[in-house]
């Protein structure tokens, strides 16, 4: 039997490779997959790997990657800001996920109002919230981080009751203290060798580009405590391919209206498909 997308992602255990696969998904199906998605994808990972919460990795990951595939790129839209989410959520019904997995995508935001929320789904809305910050907008610069740290816990979350508030406010003031310490210290024994930039520069194209001088290299280490973390010379470089895509893609897209259309529900074997076509693009 042909696996359905939603076996076909989640069995993908490689989340760089997951990113591969949204890439084909967006070809294939038109649906919301830029840079902003790789930032805050990777910016979730972070947070998960140097803590130890009570939720499925695989299973964040993946729905941070599909939960705004509904998303508008027109912000003056109230009405679909309010219902990209729960849209979302349904779309990916019919690519085959199940109930938890589609809950998490629409909880994303708060304004479905679902109750109990899943715990992954607060992880999400963190990065949702706070990485957008640290974006830059048409109507705004990029905030910088203890800015956004400020507006994330007594404006944007108020009230909202998430489980994991305190513990990634936490995790973002040692990833602050870790980044530039690990320039000094870089500094100080006039190392050739590229730290990850600040999360404060905000600017997706930026930090690929970190990515892209990181791939020179035989690794990056960072620790946290007793924590460490690694990014391989392979992972760093083919996130800094799929990043660079989606940055092209981006700048050169034209905003069109929204088209009412059959939606597309592909499966694994047209995701692979189209990745075998491009394998001279992906597959170095």
């Amino acid at each position: 039997m042909e696996s359905s997308f939603a076996e076909y992602i989640l069995a993908e255990r490689d989340w760089v490779k997951k990113m591969e696969i949204m890439y084909y998904l967006k070809k294939k199906a038109s649906l919301f997959f830029d840079p902003s998605v790789v930032f805050k994808t990777l910016l979730l990972k972070l947070f998960l790997e140097v803590t130890d919460l009570e939720v499925e990795q695989n299973l964040a990951l993946t729905a941070n990657l599909l939960c705004n595939c509904k998303k508008t790129e027109n912000p003056s839209d109230l009405s679909k800001v309010q219902s990209y989410a729960k849209d979302g959520a349904e779309y990916l019904s019919l690519l085959g996920f199940q109930d938890k997995f589609c809950r998490i995508c629409e909880e994303v935001n708060r304004y479905s109002g679902l109750k109990p929320r899943e715990l992954e789904a607060d992880t999400l809305e963190l990065v949702d919230q706070f990485g957008g910050m640290l974006l830059v907008r048409p109507e705004r610069a990029a905030f910088k981080v203890e800015d956004a740290v400020v507006l994330l816990e007594y404006r944007n979350l108020k009230d909202c009751d998430n489980l994991y508030l305190i513990t990634f406010i936490n995790f973002i003031e040692q990833m602050e203290k870790i980044t530039t310490n690990y320039r000094s210290t870089l500094n100080a024994e006039n190392n050739n060798t590229v730290g990850v930039s600040r999360i404060g520069r905000g600017i997706i194209s930026e930090f690929a580009e970190e990515f892209n001088k990181i791939s020179r290299q035989n690794a990056l280490t960072m620790y946290d405590k007793e924590k460490q973390l690694s990014i391989s010379i392979k992972t760093a470089s083919r996130l800094y391919e799929m990043a660079k895509l989606a940055i092209e893609e981006t700048e050169t897209k034209e905003i069109q209206e929204e088209k009412k259309e059959k939606p597309v529900i592909p499966t694994a074997a047209d995701i692979e498909a189209m990745k075998r076509m491009d394998e001279r693009e992906f597959l170095k």
